[in-house]
């Protein structure tokens, strides 16, 4: 990759890795599903508009739409809701790549190659011991909503290979849309939507860098870099998200890691990296990271 790409790629790393202090932001202003409608809608409107159709079958879309649009954020905000912290959430989210795995070995009956086994049992290690350590002294709720969320970013990348959009941005957007009206409903039916009426700035702040930023913007670039470049050397930038999201939290939140979160948490980026920089050659499943947040993603 040329320097120039290099750089970009980092930024959209940082830019999803903060997406977690975001959200934690806009979850101190709106109950988690309605802040999931809100991120969806101001990514879709206007943008739906302006970009024309899909480039896939209208089913991948609205699949896709569900499980990741839904399901997946749906889970996630409310783990975030629930105190699990950003940081570490930003981390054990990525255990989506060993779902992913496992789901394509099941459904698209791809063989795991030695080095991704390896891999990914030492980041399920890593997310046990995260799990056990993190339940000494908070509820699991958390956590498991957490890893609900990685399960469904699992489902939604083999969705996402059935799929195969040219344009990753514009598949975004429509699937955005796709979630707006679920989420609604689902926000109206559960939760207690006046804090549409007590929006301010740092709470349209927290939509408008989700939606516009961490989605738009991220997929933007990260859609440009894998048109240029094989998803095996783009794809490796991801595993700096966690980085970013835990510094972040770290910074602006002052969330700490407990020392055996820590040496946990490396043995997870170990066990995620050793795939990819080390299996380039080996038949992948490819991986369409968030937003978080995305995310965020």
């Amino acid at each position: 990759m040329s320097p120039r790409h290099v750089l970009l790629a980092v930024l959209v790393a940082a830019i999803w890795g903060f997406n977690f202090v975001v959200l934690k932001v806009g979850l101190d202003e709106f109950p988690p599903i309605l802040f999931s409608a809100l991120r969806f809608l101001a990514a879709a409107v206007p943008a739906i508009f302006f970009i024309g159709r899909p480039s896939v079958a209208w089913r991948w879309v609205i699949s896709v739409g569900l499980v990741l649009g839904v399901a997946k954020f749906s889970f996630l905000f409310i783990g975030l809701k629930a105190g699990m912290p950003a940081g570490l959430s930003s981390l054990v989210l990525q255990s989506q790549v060993i779902f992913t795995a496992v789901f394509a070995a099941v459904v698209l009956r791809e063989r795991p190659k030695p080095v991704q086994v390896t891999g990914i049992a030492l980041a399920l290690a890593g997310i046990g011991v995260i799990a056990w350590d993190y339940g000494l002294s908070s509820p699991l709720l958390g956590f498991a909503l957490i890893v609900a969320a990685a399960v469904c970013w699992g489902v939604s990348n083999v969705l996402m290979r059935y799929a195969r959009p040219a344009d990753t941005l514009r598949f975004m957007v429509w699937v955005s849309a796709v979630a707006v009206l679920p989420l609604f409903a689902l926000s109206a039916l559960t939760e207690d939507m006046s804090a549409l009426g007590r929006l301010d700035w740092s709470g349209a702040a927290a939509v408008g860098y989700v939606a516009w930023i961490s989605t738009l913007l991220g997929f933007g670039i990260w859609g440009f870099l894998l048109r240029q470049y094989e998803s095996s050397v783009v794809a490796p930038f991801s595993l700096l998200v966690p980085v970013f999201g835990m510094f972040s939290a770290w910074a602006f939140l002052g969330e700490d890691l407990t020392g055996l979160q820590s040496v946990a948490g490396g043995l997870v980026l170990v066990g995620l990296a050793i795939p990819q920089l080390l299996g380039r050659r080996a038949a992948r499943t490819e991986v369409l990271p968030e937003p978080l947040v995305p995310a965020g993603r």
